[in-house]
């Protein structure tokens, strides 16, 4: 029985194959992290001329600051919203469109729209929506007697930010959740109809047990774009507003480095932030996928 290992001529070339990827990481993900690292440890000029190292000083004083501490809580919900519900709306409207028989590559075009729009513009496009004196959706809300106003309302605030952001993610979570359920058999899907199984019993007891790879690696992807990928959507919708209610850890991270240039607290909350988003990925690794089945 041959060996489906591929055998190289030279020694050297695997390993140069892999050197551009490397360097990539080594440069834009181990050293910044490391510098972070280092620069949380210390006590840095708003210039970064000079340093003092001070040990664990920042971590304390960052767990004693009560706006971190709900920053810190805020980031656990936003992110939790964003991922629920950005994975149940895709995988209904990819459900829904792999049902469709007439029309679907209309509404595959649709679906995948949002894609395009960079992450500010999308957040911009519902800013004006959702815009307390001309916005056409606070103006239906009005008809109801809801009055909004995101501006005032924290509520309101965590909903916009929520939503843009789900809006921007639905088209990449839709494209894996489709693709997957195309690539089902439809012989199973058949046999099931045959059995008596409708629509709805075929998608849970058929699809979702099957797509549950593809569910488990946008679990992980839509967390990290959670985490890191919102700021953009987050600035440009509430700069962290009102009274830091939208504030989540990446905004306060740019907020205390960039804008306050106090670099050590801001270097400090990166570490933080960086472990978080580790642990909550190795618990998804280690209890998560155990019920997922590779077949």
């Amino acid at each position: 029985m041959s060996s489906s290992r591929p055998v190289f001529k030279s020694r050297w070339l695997p390993y140069a194959l892999v050197a551009p990827q490397l360097i990539i990481t080594v440069i834009f993900f181990i050293w910044p992290a490391g510098e972070a690292l280092w620069y949380s440890l210390q006590s840095v000029d708003p210039f970064g001329l000079s340093s003092q190292f001070v040990g664990l000083d920042n971590f304390v004083s960052l767990f004693h600051d009560p706006y971190y501490l709900d920053s810190f809580w805020t980031t656990l919900k936003f992110s939790a919203m964003v991922t629920v519900s950005g994975l149940l709306v895709s995988l209904v409207f990819a459900a829904l469109v792999d049902y469709v028989v007439r029309g679907s590559r209309l509404y595959q075009t649709l679906m995948l729209l949002p894609y395009a729009v960079a992450p500010a513009v999308a957040a911009v496009l519902w800013i004006f929506l959702f815009n307390p004196g001309r916005g056409l959706i606070t103006h239906v809300l009005g008809e109801f007697g809801y009055d909004w106003n995101h501006a005032q309302n924290s509520g309101q605030a965590m909903f916009l930010v929520v939503f843009a952001s789900v809006w921007k993610q639905i088209s990449y979570n839709f494209l894996f959740f489709f693709a997957a359920l195309q690539s089902i058999p439809r012989s199973l899907v058949e046999a099931a109809a045959i059995d008596g199984a409708g629509p709805i019993r075929r998608f849970f007891k058929l699809a979702l047990p099957l797509i549950a790879p593809v569910s488990f690696f946008l679990l992980v992807v839509n967390l990290v774009y959670a985490f890191f990928d919102t700021f953009p959507v987050i600035d440009a919708a509430t700069a962290g507003g009102p009274v830091q209610a939208t504030t989540t850890l990446i905004y306060k991270i740019y907020r205390e480095g960039f804008a306050g240039l106090d670099l050590s607290a801001s270097a400090a909350q990166s570490v933080v932030l960086m472990f978080l988003v580790i642990i909550l990925t190795v618990v998804q690794f280690r209890y998560v996928e155990r019920k997922v089945r590779y077949q």
